[in-house]
């Protein structure tokens, strides 16, 4: 059996496909699994580390703006997307899958829908509550569409074509219980964790922020520890901290959270973005956040994502441009401290999970071979 998965753009479309293939790999060990992304993307640095062979498409996006430099882009990308296909077709000729799945980015495009034009088994993954418009396109020439949350169905023309089956999160986040990993992050105290982060490049806006904000922690007392990811902008804040003398053994400021289910698991409240990755994976375990969404990505797609949640009770969403450090520092405050309505979140978040993502996506995906 031969496996073509096809994504990019983000970690949160590489990810759901990494946790089919191993899936795929462990039911069916003579399975061959490829994967296809974009040239330079950054699938092309994670997918191999995984320990997959890629391939990659010339493609890009269209910007909807019609200054001379985006109406300038927009042609390469039609250039692109002549040049895509043909690529397309040398690996589906060189290949040769038995299914193709796409699970978002601009090179599932072309790959998927020529393998749909040969009549191969196709299917496709939308992480968003909201689909993008490479999966909008695909949704009308695949086997199958499938999606993340309940209402997302609404969204596509053929209902019946659609299957909820959650989004596949990595098995090590269902590792530890919070007393395993907080045992293993050396807290000893009863005091409560929060865990923030906001994507693995960080924003810039948000960390300097984060600095006000463990500095009012400090002024406070240390009410609860506090474990912060902060990508890029790393040295920029551990100066700022320093200059502001916020030094404590509570307060920890990491480059980047390399053992993500772990912190994840001891956290009892989680500050962070809402990609499509990051809301799967706080619904999975059933982790109370307070969800402040980019207003930085196409079609406020991480806003649509974050309401999902709110409106299942397992979130509370503040938007970055009415952020300041008293309205955090008051609304973490408040959900620290008060563990009944943390229980009642996580509560809510597991009454709306849809079970094993991963097996559900691989029992769809094996009814459509032959």
């Amino acid at each position: 059996m031969n496996i073509l998965f096809t994504c990019g753009g983000t970690a949160g479309h590489v990810n759901p496909a990494v946790a089919l293939a191993r899936i795929f790999q462990q039911e069916h060990p003579d399975c061959k699994v490829l994967f296809v992304g974009a040239d330079g993307g950054m699938e092309t640095r994670l997918v191999p580390k995984e320990g997959y062979d890629i391939r990659t498409v010339t493609i890009t996006n269209f910007r909807r703006s019609l200054k001379p430099a985006n109406l300038a882009h927009n042609l390469v990308t039609l250039k692109n997307m002549v040049t895509s296909k043909a690529q397309a077709r040398r690996i589906l000729d060189d290949f040769k899958p038995d299914l193709v799945v796409g699970t978002g980015g601009y090179a599932s495009y072309p790959v998927v829908n020529q393998a749909a034009r040969r009549g191969i088994p196709t299917a496709v993954h939308e992480s968003n509550a909201v689909p993008g418009l490479t999966t909008k396109a695909l949704s009308k020439v695949v086997d199958c569409v499938m999606v993340g949350f309940e209402e997302s169905r609404s969204h596509y023309d053929d209902p019946n074509k659609v299957v909820v089956t959650g989004t596949p999160v990595r098995g090590e986040f269902f590792r530890y219980t919070r007393e395993e990993a907080r045992v293993q992050l050396g807290i000893t105290d009863e005091r409560p964790l929060l865990l923030s982060y906001w994507g693995s490049l960080g924003a810039r806006v948000m960390n300097d922020l984060t600095v006000e904000l463990l500095a009012r922690q400090q002024q406070e007392g240390l009410p609860f520890h506090h474990i912060h990811g902060a990508g890029r902008d790393f040295a920029r804040m551990t100066d700022a901290l320093q200059a502001k003398g916020i030094a404590a053994p509570e307060l920890q400021v990491r480059e980047y959270i390399y053992d993500m289910p772990l912190v994840m698991a001891a956290a009892d409240v989680v500050l962070c973005r809402a990609g499509a990755s990051t809301v799967s994976e706080l619904a999975a375990i059933a982790k109370p956040s307070v969800l402040v969404p980019s207003p930085n990505v196409t079609a406020n797609h991480q806003e649509k994502n974050a309401r999902v949640l709110e409106r299942q009770g397992g979130a509370v969403v503040l938007l970055e441009p009415d952020c300041t450090v008293d309205l955090l520092y008051d609304t973490l405050c408040q959900l620290l401290a008060d563990s009944e309505r943390r229980q009642r979140m996580s509560r809510a978040l597991t009454a709306n999970t849809t079970g094993d993502a991963s097996r559900t996506i691989y029992n769809t995906l094996l009814s459509l071979l032959p």
